[in-house]
């Protein structure tokens, strides 16, 4: 085993080898950025070495900078992690130049599976099966929209280095393929440095299923069974779970064995994922007549891999450290089982409501479920942040992972939405309600998947208020009243309880709930009750505060209906949390808000920083409410900036290329 290993990542995975690597007796030197000079991932290793500016170009894919750090600590190997230099032949051939190990696959293996085109012709040698498609080496735009064309649409056209959901486009018709195709190429280009793609068809209803695969350097190899990731928002994966629902043991079985076959024709070393699109021709009650195609090897650990640690209890960052240092495989495959289902959550810094748009913003409340971090648990939660840390728009939107176990599915649904409840963050937006809704979707809770479910149930999933307006306007007063009474001692005057010697005592509070304005009342009744009225709806009102090492936490009574909840307050803004959900109500201070007028119109500004990568308008143009105007790129993905309204565009303020900052003012549109 080695003594010392450098983990050339940050974030929740180099916590996460950390955390294994501490409990080998493996010590552990860090590299991190200028962004991340206080992150949790450089506390938590042995060591660590700054290696450049905050993007990742200046940092985290500098791998000489990263060698010389090994070289400089006595380091005998690197991790990689996942992202950033993970699947990097160069990379990985600079590591063995200069005498220290890659914990990962060879050069060629990694080279051999990183072109999906060249994948494809491989895996068709050793006979996995195929999606159709053109996965050929001649790009001409004519050529192939002619492939396009001859497969039949819809197709989907895929970056060939890519990976991550990043440079992917479904096309639905014949003339949409151009610009699909423009904008497929320049995410890839930016994303990969390469542009060249490859069609295939679009699978209908199709399940995204991948198998966990290890080999060593002794020629043993074995599949760990599979993992579920159909759930997807942009291709990009929102929840896994293991083993896949409805899987039945004959296909578990060949799905194994040929993403083994996959494995041995690169003469796979360490831990992979073979992925492939299960088609469900009989529907979603017919399990037995699935079949599945090939769709891409990824040559590093996945992100979801703590699912599969969580239905076998293995761990396989262990697994890949003994790989790398010579050991072979602990377990053959007839000594590999599946215990329990086991579900993850991606937790992001994103708005699910405004097409997923990643946020960028401080973490001023972070609470975490009870739970294990990096280790097994009926809840586990891997992260690397801490609370008070800024989610910045250098790196990946992600905040945590969210993994439960239970003996059934159906524990583990339970358990995930329990500690989705318990899952509080205030500071910046996040998608842990959304995820909380998807769990809890007609779909996904009776496993009739898909990669379209989100789509499917989206009526169900945006925009949903659960808390409601009532609950979450008895929370605030509540809450505030508790921090009034916090002042309180044994002087009667000290007292806030609104006794007047004759008459009731009313008082008035002004919110904006969900974009409307509310003026509420609250009366103090001559017994010391309370009662709130909020519109049309009114009743007694009761509380009492509950054990909280911040905020307020309260047992709550309004009408009929009573709750937990815990509030925290930032400036105007009340964050209410309970078991129904989560939201936010405004607290409006009258004489603050005096004289304030509407936002001015016509201004279209950035939504977070970024880059602006073009414009599809000129100054002049008149254009349609919904039409494209420009498009921006940040934390690795491309978002469309959106005519707000019909009108004339009058000006643009920036040129493609330019960094801007959030709220920038990108375009003047004079709006009819």
């Amino acid at each position: 085993m080695f003594k010392k290993i450098l983990i050339a990542n940050r974030g929740e995975i180099a916590c996460r080898v950390a955390a294994t690597a501490r409990r080998l007796g493996v010590r552990t030197v860090a590299v991190y950025s200028d962004a991340d000079v206080h992150a949790k991932h450089v506390a938590a290793c042995d060591e660590a070495v700054h290696i450049g500016g905050s993007a990742p170009r200046d940092s985290y894919l500098q791998w000489e900078r990263i060698i010389a750090a090994a070289k400089a600590t006595g380091a005998q190997a690197i991790h990689p992690g996942y992202g950033f230099l993970s699947e990097n032949e160069a990379f990985a051939e600079a590591c063995a130049a200069n005498g220290l190990v890659f914990i990962g696959p060879s050069a060629a293996s990694i080279q051999a599976m990183g072109l999906k085109a060249e994948s494809k012709r491989l895996m068709e040698q050793a006979g996995v099966p195929l999606v159709p498609g053109y996965h050929g080496a001649d790009q001409d735009p004519h050529l192939l929209k002619h492939e396009a064309d001859r497969i039949g649409y819809p197709v989907l056209i895929k970056a060939s280095a890519g990976g991550g959901g990043k440079g992917m486009r479904a096309v639905e018709k014949a003339e949409d393929f151009a610009a699909a195709l423009a904008s497929c190429q320049r995410e890839a280009r930016n994303s990969f440095g390469s542009e060249a793609v490859l069609i295939e068809k679009y699978v209908q209803r199709p399940r995204h299923i991948e198998i966990q695969v290890f080999g060593d350097t002794h020629g043993n190899c074995v599949y760990l069974f599979e993992r579920d990731c159909s759930v997807q928002r942009r291709h990009q994966k929102v929840l896994e779970e293991a083993p896949a629902p409805g899987m039945t043991p004959e296909l578990r079985q060949a799905m194994g064995l040929a993403a083994v076959a996959a494995a041995r024709a690169v003469n796979y070393v360490g831990a992979g994922t073979v992925e492939f699109i299960v088609e469900q021709p009989g529907g979603y009650d017919h399990p037995e007549q699935m079949r599945f195609y090939f769709m891409e090897m990824n040559t590093r650990l996945q992100v979801e891999h703590p699912v599969t640690e969580a239905i076998t209890g293995l761990d396989l960052v262990e697994w890949q450290l003994r790989v790398a240092s010579g050991e072979p495989l602990p377990l053959r495959q007839e000594e590999l089982s599946i215990r329990g289902h086991a579900i993850e959550a991606r937790i992001c810094a994103e708005n699910p409501d405004n097409e997923f748009l990643p946020a960028t913003g401080r973490l001023d409340v972070y609470r975490k479920p009870a739970c294990t971090g990096f280790t097994p648990g009926a809840v586990r939660f891997d992260d690397g942040v801490r609370e008070g840390d800024a989610i910045s728009p250098f790196y990946d939107s992600m905040v945590a992972k969210l993994i439960v176990h239970g003996d059934t599915r159906e524990q583990a649904l339970a358990r995930l939405d329990a500690a989705l409840a318990d899952t509080h963050i205030v500071g910046l937006a996040t998608n842990v309600q959304f995820l909380r809704h998807v769990a809890r979707s007609a779909s996904f809770a009776q496993a009739r998947l898909d990669t379209a479910l989100i789509q499917r149930e989206a009526p169900s999933l945006f925009r949903q208020e659960s808390v409601g307006r009532e609950l979450a306007v008895a929370a605030a007063v509540a809450q505030t009243l508790v921090r009034e009474r916090a002042g309180e001692t044994a002087d009667p005057f000290s007292r806030t309880d609104g006794w007047r010697p004759f008459g009731l005592t009313r008082r008035r509070f002004d919110f904006e709930f969900q974009g409307e304005a509310l003026t509420v009342q609250l009366s103090y009744l001559a017994d010391g009750a309370l009662h709130l009225s909020v519109g049309d709806q009114a009743g007694p009102l009761a509380f009492r505060p509950l054990p909280a090492d911040s905020g307020t936490r309260l047992d709550l009574q309004f009408q009929d209906r009573r709750l937990t909840v815990q509030t925290w307050q930032r400036d105007e803004t009340v964050h209410v949390f309970s078991d129904l959900g989560a939201t936010v109500i405004t607290e409006l201070d009258a004489l603050a808000h005096a004289g304030e007028t509407a936002a001015e119109g016509g201004r279209l500004t950035a939504p977070m920083p970024g880059k602006v990568v073009s414009f599809a308008v000129q100054a002049g143009d008149a254009v349609k409410k919904g039409q494209a105007l420009a498009v921006m790129e940040a934390m690795k993905m491309e978002h469309t900036i959106a005519a707000p309204a019909d009108g004339t565009v009058t000006e643009l303020l920036y040129a493609p290329g330019d960094q801007v900052v959030e709220g920038a003012e990108l375009l003047r549109l004079s709006v009819q």
